[in-house]
């Protein structure tokens, strides 16, 4: 992600997302932790991601796919860049919560490996009211685990 990317991130988030991010947010895209990144396609951002990596855990804050290029497989490439870019890093786990309402993102999410553990009621504010945050997390594959010890072997 790059500062010259900042104007189609900004006409996507509010083309996708019915609440959009505010322009602070958006525009650090180089805060500390950050895992940001856009996907091009011939030069142009379809969509983007803003992720955070803390003491091995990631949390995906914001993905989003440019509404007339969804369907084509473009949010799956971003979620699979963020999970090999955070499995390179040795995370050992993905955080993230999407609308109740979502359906498209939260098959997309299971389809990953995701799992929904638990969820925030009438956490988002919607048209007519509020809405549940669905509380995803993925389980990072760590390597090879031939070495580690079981909690057994510790005890003795």
């Amino acid at each position: 992600m790059h500062p010259s990317h900042l104007d189609a991130i900004r006409r996507i988030e509010h083309a996708a997302h019915s609440h959009p991010w505010a322009e602070s947010h958006l525009s650090d895209i180089e805060r500390r932790l950050g895992r940001n990144q856009v996907l091009l396609v011939n030069g142009q951002v379809v969509g983007y991601f803003y992720a955070q990596l803390v003491a091995g855990e990631g949390t995906l804050l914001n993905l989003a796919v440019d509404p007339a290029m969804q369907g084509k497989g473009y949010g799956r490439a971003l979620m699979n860049q963020l999970l090999a870019l955070l499995e390179q890093e040795q995370a050992e786990s993905l955080w993230l919560e999407v609308r109740a309402s979502n359906t498209p993102a939260i098959a997309l999410y299971d389809s990953c490996g995701f799992n929904e553990i638990n969820r925030r009621v009438d956490y988002y504010p919607t048209a007519d009211g509020r809405e549940d945050a669905v509380i995803m997390v993925a389980y990072l594959a760590q390597g090879d685990d031939e070495d580690d010890l079981s909690f057994a072997e510790l005890l003795g």
